[in-house]
């Protein structure tokens, strides 16, 4: 745990994809030591060049050299000498991709015999090698989910880091990989978002009028409760929004209108109303009502409340207070998504944007969490030795936290002279507002450095410090800086010791903030960030809307952290008796008895068409195209997400698949089949293909069919890598 590891790069598949990985590879380990010794008198060589000659060298030979390797040549007798390739092998073999389908397959007590020969042999060699852990990057920038997280728990503020920051770049699926460079654009940003986050942690007096403007998404449908707004509304949105100052803001909403710029949704002349809400409490509500006339220009310009807030967080909620309807009313609606006045017409006003401005007549920054965080001393009053001994005291303290280490007095002093200038501009907050902002552009807080010892040659092999080691955990469990407790510890040195460095581990994971391995390592893991660009064709998928885009996401996410959490076998992602739903995926799945927008664990049937990773309408759905299923897409999901053992990347200059060149009326096998006719095309997908057919019952959005969108019956049947005939999931 404590030295300097990293995977080949064709193992960075997810911690589950390769935790199953390592799980199968023992189980085929333990079988094949059962019933599959070498028989006496033949040497494991000679056994296993046996199996290369009549498996393996028809392709990788010297002559063809199949993906750039020859293995006519290479030493059995020695594998720990070429250990990464025999790893690749191994891999490849165990996992059944190779032979491919195509070839003559080896019996399975002949595979099996020859992965436990292999791990054996590389076993026994890396126990007595000096091996060589790998190297990480040793020079990283934050990405915007850890600047946002680190924020959050440096300064008690929550940010949405994507208004501040471009978009990360991603690399083998994730984007904390190509992270080295500095841009000029993202050093520019990452400046101007110090500036405007040091003033709102602060709560420095602002120059001008802010205004913030809050969309909602175009396609949220808003006819049935919102999680987080009280019961008996309908639609709207629940924020949490951060105000700089103790004063008053106006808050206003803006209705969602149509493509003739009409307010949508008032159809008959009865009454709305429209609740305003502040921390829960009701502010204002207003009475929304079709016009005489068909001119909506103006409609919405009087939904404006001012309010007097005090600084720090609150949450704002701007819902509808619903009406009555009957049950048989409910089941007769045609859809359940309604937020286009074309397709999906809306039965009542919907909101589309809520705009925050102010503070009018500001009276200073208040006590807010910010603050507290911030000032862990005040000065009593104007005496200068007081004030400067305060602020360094502060920026020693949040320095310490947002570098990760203790700081040194040079650097104090630094940031000491920043606050001197805004000091002299200003007040004592002033003063610290202005070497905050210093402090969150210096390096030391937007990269994480991790430097080689003095006396270790250059690309040698150390233990890393305890320092790095703190960060290392924090930025992969909780995707933030260390808290206190951590650092305290790794500073004393005590962190690298086995009973601390578990008793650490096993106390964040307990901490709410490692809901982020949910949220953004399996969020990574599973392409759910993809996830908001889904818009599958509203004619072919009436009822896909933002609340089951986002029912998706939570979906997977509770299940994940479940898994975590219950210390759950690995085996869980792939079968499971249970899943969470709220009434509006239930009805999506067609599973009763679920009500209400809450999120809940529900047990499933035995016979449950749910379950596992692999039937949730997340993964089902961002490995679809508008249109149609994708049993590439899928194929390869599983195949490199969760077996770890991804197919070979298609080569160069081959172009995209033309879909007009087959016929229309054909069902997906006999297209991918017509596809598969390219020699180019056929050698990965005759490995792709049948597995990504598995999921053929699910349509693009996840809901289960028994006939393709032809009326043809859904033909689920494949092969596993290795020749292993399935039907369906």
């Amino acid at each position: 745990m404590t030295e300097s590891v990293s995977f080949p790069r064709s193992l960075k598949v997810g911690l589950a994809g390769l935790a199953l990985t390592l799980l199968l590879s023992v189980q085929v380990k333990i079988t094949a030591q059962q019933s599959n010794a070498p028989a006496a008198g033949v040497s494991q060589a000679s056994s296993q060049r046996q199996f290369l000659d009549r498996y393996c060298v028809s392709c990788h030979n010297e002559k063809l050299k199949t993906g750039g390797l020859s293995l006519v040549q290479v030493d059995l007798s020695k594998p720990g000498a070429q250990s990464e390739l025999w790893e690749k092998v191994l891999r490849k073999l165990h996992t059944g991709v190779m032979p491919p389908p195509n070839m003559p397959q080896p019996p399975e007590a002949d595979r099996l015999a020859m992965v436990n020969g292999l791990q054996t042999s590389l076993d026994a060699a890396s126990a007595t090698a000096k091996l060589n852990p790998g190297r990480t990057e040793t020079l990283r920038h934050l990405n915007r989910t850890e600047y946002q997280n680190s924020i959050r728990d440096l300064l008690a503020l929550d940010i949405d880091a994507g208004s501040f920051l471009p978009a990360d770049e991603s690399g083998h699926g994730f984007d904390n990989v190509i992270v080295g460079d500095l841009s000029p654009t993202l050093l520019d940003r990452y400046i101007s978002a110090a500036q405007k986050i040091s003033r709102l942690a602060v709560g420095t007096t602002p120059s001008s009028l802010q205004s913030d403007i809050i969309n909602l998404p175009a396609d949220l449908t808003q006819e049935n409760h919102l999680p987080g707004l009280p019961m008996g509304t309908r639609g709207g949105i629940l924020t949490s929004y951060t105000f700089p100052q103790d004063g008053e803001y106006d808050i206003q909403a803006l209705l969602a209108r149509n493509l003739e710029g009409n307010v949508s949704g008032l159809r008959e002349a009865r009454p709305h109303r429209l609740v305003v809400l502040l921390d829960r409490e009701p502010v204002k509500t207003f009475t929304i009502q079709k016009l005489a006339t068909s001119d909506d220009t103006s409609f919405d310009r009087d939904l404006k409340v001012r309010v007097s807030v005090s600084a720090g967080p609150h949450n704002i909620g701007i819902t509808f207070v619903q009406d009555g309807s009957s049950l048989v009313g409910t089941v007769r609606q045609p859809t359940e998504s309604r937020y286009n006045d074309r397709r999906y017409p809306r039965t009542a006003p919907a909101l589309n944007q809520v705009s925050v401005t102010g503070p009018y007549a500001p009276k200073g920054a208040g006590d807010t969490p910010s603050r507290r965080r911030l000032f862990v001393c005040r000065p009593t009053g104007q005496d200068k030795a007081e004030e400067e001994k305060c602020a360094g005291t502060i920026l020693s303290t949040v320095m310490r936290r947002a570098y990760r280490r203790p700081v040194a007095k040079a650097e104090v002093d630094e940031s000491m002279a920043f606050y001197r200038k805004g000091r002299a501009a200003g007040d004592f907050d002033g003063g610290i507002a202005t070497a905050l902002s210093a402090v969150l552009s210096n390096p030391a807080f937007l990269f994480r450095v991790e430097s080689d010892p003095k006396n270790v040659p250059a690309g040698g092999v150390y233990r890393i410090s305890d320092l790095d080691l703190a960060s290392r955990l924090s930025f992969f469990l909780w995707s933030s800086i260390p808290d206190d407790e951590l650092l305290d510890v790794a500073v004393r040195g005590k962190l690298s010791q086995p009973e601390e460095l578990d008793k650490q581990v096993r106390r964040m994971l307990a901490d709410h903030r490692s809901f982020n391995l949910a949220t953004n390592f399996a969020g990574q893991w599973l392409r759910l960030r993809n996830i908001d660009a889904v818009v599958p064709a509203s004619t072919l998928f009436r009822d896909f809307d933002d609340n089951l885009r986002q029912a998706f996401r939570q979906e997977t996410e509770l299940f994940f952290d479940s898994i975590l959490r219950e210390d759950r076998s690995v085996l869980t992602f792939i079968k499971s008796d249970y899943t969470y739903l709220n009434e509006r995926l239930a009805k999506h799945y067609g599973i009763p008895d679920v009500y209400g927008s809450r999120f809940r664990r529900v047990t499933l049937a035995p016979d449950s068409r749910r379950g596992g990773l692999l039937r949730q309408g997340s993964v089902l759905s961002v490995t679809s195209y508008a249109t149609r299923t994708s049993p590439v897409l899928r194929g390869v999901l599983v195949l490199k997400n969760i077996l770890g053992a991804p197919p070979p990347p298609p080569p160069p200059n081959v172009p995209a698949l033309d879909e007009s060149t087959v016929a229309a009326n054909l069902s997906m096998r006999q297209r991918m089949a017509a596809h598969r006719k390219s020699a180019v095309c056929a050698s990965c997908h005759r490995t792709i293909d049948p597995v990504g057919f598995a999921l053929e019952n699910y349509n693009a959005v996840g809901q289960w069919r028994d006939f393709d969108d032809d009326g043809q019956p859904v033909d689920a049947t494949g092969a596993a890598p290795g020749g292993k005939e399935f039907n369906g999931i």
